[in-house]
């Protein structure tokens, strides 16, 4: 069984965990935007 495999199969048996990445994925990404908004300002 792949990792997909496994993956579908877990979020399918736990369906808030969708939700849960869903969120941690907009926040990491924001964050990210947010740090390199930040380092191309504090340049000379």
């Amino acid at each position: 069984m792949s990792d997909a495999d496994s993956m579908s199969d877990y979020l399918a048996q736990h369906p808030r965990m969708i939700g849960v990445l869903f969120t941690l994925f907009v926040l990491l990404s924001q964050a990210g935007t947010a740090a390199a908004s930040t380092a191309s300002e504090v340049g000379p």
